[in-house]
């Protein structure tokens, strides 16, 4: 079991796939997680409802990541709540996927604004709270596409690429007052999002990845909950790879 100075927790886009399963893993180990979702209450609910009978602390939180009114609101009521914050969790993100000669600059700029000015804003104001406690850690949840690139995702490998970026900025500021900054960057992750790929597709991918197998989001829930806990009181600023090998 990871070890945890802090109470409590904020993970946008929490509901479902990766963030949900990173609640469930972080609940798990002893943290009030607040689940934030956008638009589906019910299944943020669902969550809520089947980590409190298992006897974790949990509660559930509306707001847009890319509101800045919205994102500094959520924070303000859990500090209301909780007496502070101790971590977060920037994972809330879109695609909207073409190639770069028919992608709209208001494709680009949607993307740009849901994934990294959303988690610019959740690790200021992050490092606002936690500096009045000198203590916090912070992960943004990027990936590797942000790292190497990809066809038909300028958008997208930019807004990852800022993220870490971004975060060795934030990890210097924060080091002033003990508080850490952090990447993952997940590769090809099992989740229902590509549930529906065709078996042959999937076997393509597979191929090129060395451990030979697709993730888990719980291997990127794990990695995420590593970063946040007191086992890497000495890292910041890095960016940890759940990829099996693809891009090293």
């Amino acid at each position: 079991m990871m070890q945890f100075t802090g109470k409590n927790v904020l993970i946008t886009g929490a509901s479902k796939g990766i963030g949900a399963e990173i609640a469930k893993t972080l609940a798990s180990m002893g943290l009030k997680v607040w689940i934030n979702y956008r638009s589906n209450a019910e299944v943020a609910d669902a969550l809520k409802n089947e980590l409190e009978e298992k006897g974790y602390k949990a509660a559930v939180i509306k707001f847009d990541a890319a509101s800045e009114s919205g994102f500094i609101e959520a924070i303000q009521t859990i500090v209301q709540s909780d007496g502070g914050l101790s971590y977060l969790v920037n994972n809330a993100g879109v695609v909207r996927d073409k190639l770069a000669i028919k992608m709209k600059t208001e494709d680009f700029h949607h993307v740009i604004e849901n994934n990294l000015t959303s988690a610019f804003i959740g690790c200021r104001e992050a490092l606002k709270v936690m500096s009045k406690s000198r203590f916090g850690s912070v992960v943004n949840v990027a990936s590797i596409i942000g790292e190497r690139g990809n066809m038909g995702q300028t958008n997208y490998s930019a807004s990852k690429g800022g993220m870490i970026a971004m975060s060795k900025s934030f990890a210097y500021e924060g080091a002033l007052r003990n508080i850490r900054f952090n990447c993952v960057t997940p590769g090809f992750i099992e989740t229902d999002m590509n549930a529906t790929l065709k078996d042959e597709l999937k076997a393509d991918y597979v191929k090129n990845i060395p451990l030979n197998r697709l993730g888990s989001a719980k291997e990127v829930a794990e990695a995420v909950a590593f970063l946040l806990s007191d086992h890497s009181s000495y890292i910041t600023g890095e960016t940890l790879k759940v990829n099996g090998g693809l891009y090293m």
